[in-house]
């Protein structure tokens, strides 16, 4: 019992990123935790944790012993579930991780419904743009809009996310409207920072990929930030649809090079491998497959071009 109470405050101690605020999540002294820790580096022979005065991250065999711990916690949990009956009601704290734009505008809206159908469910959805680990950091369950690479995690496809090149009306009226991906070299080009290719826009025509260099004002690493900055008549911008399709409807910003866009890559739910799925995962992906249609409801009335539209 005492290894097990270890190896729960270890996975806190992970998840939480830290001895002081894993302590307050479990309402025990931050001496209590690293007692255990310590403990537990005693037993295995080797050292879990690698620590600096700023931060922890888990060493090579923290990262394996990490994701036993997990495996044989939840697997304890749902055997607890299965005598008390409740075995198929999701419960207890699902960690998420989001891209910015994407959590903010799309998966946040949805969060009071998923609690109304789960309330036993305690939701902790962070947001940030960058490449999470799902595993060493301790998420359930990530939200990742990429072309996937193979790795041992397990993906759910929701929706596919398109990109359109867009400008506030008032920005093409002052400077015109281009005609050819060509033209976009003299106008002022909105560029997002994290982007592989800052400075490069690579568009699918008619004849094939064309890459464009741009140039402007504004490098950003938050897609809110352009779509903002477009919409007030800063310049062209290339954005996804879940983001700026609302102001392209409500006629804020203007759709512009129809015939011209990146291929569409998916929106994927994505969740390390184990023996048991839990019910608080199963339960928000299919949630999720529920509520983001494919073709996904950001993308209604865009796309009117037949041709545009079969190009997506």
């Amino acid at each position: 019992m005492d290894r097990l109470i270890s190896m729960r405050i270890f996975t806190s101690v992970v998840e939480n990123s830290g001895f002081s605020a894993a302590s307050e999540k479990l309402g025990l002294s931050r001496a209590a935790v690293s007692k255990h820790i310590a403990q537990l580096e005693t037993h295995l022979g080797g050292r879990l944790l690698n620590r600096t005065t700023r931060q922890i991250s888990l060493t090579g065999v923290g990262r394996v012993y990490y994701a036993s711990c997990k495996q044989i916690l939840e697997d304890i949990d749902v055997a607890e579930c299965v005598v008390s009956g409740l075995s198929n009601e999701p419960r207890g704290a699902l960690r998420i991780n989001a891209p910015m734009s994407f959590g903010s505008h799309r998966i946040a809206p949805l969060l009071a419904r998923f609690n109304t159908l789960h309330p036993a469910v305690e939701i902790d959805l962070s947001l940030n743009d960058r490449l999470v680990d799902v595993v060493e950091e301790g998420y359930d369950l990530v939200i990742r809009i990429a072309d996937l690479a193979d790795s041992n995690l397990i993906a759910r496809r929701l929706a596919p996310s398109h990109q359109v090149l867009c400008a506030s009306p008032v920005y093409l009226q002052t400077h015109g409207i281009p005609q050819h991906p060509q033209d976009l070299g003299r106008h002022a080009c909105l560029r997002y920072s994290y982007s592989r290719h800052a400075d490069e826009w690579r568009l699918q025509g008619p004849a094939g990929e064309l890459r464009v260099r741009i140039n402007g004002p504004l490098l950003s690493n938050n897609g809110e930030a352009l779509c903002n900055a477009a919409e007030n008549g800063l310049g062209i911008a290339l954005l996804p649809t879940f983001l700026a399709g609302d102001a392209i409807r409500a006629g804020r910003l203007q759709y512009v090079l129809p015939g011209y866009r990146p291929p569409a890559i998916g929106i994927h739910a994505i969740y390390p491998s184990s023996r048991h799925l839990s019910a608080k995962v199963r339960a928000f992906i299919d949630f999720l497959t529920t509520e983001i249609e494919d073709p996904p409801c950001w993308d209604r009335d865009i796309f009117e071009d037949p041709e545009d539209k079969a190009g997506a």
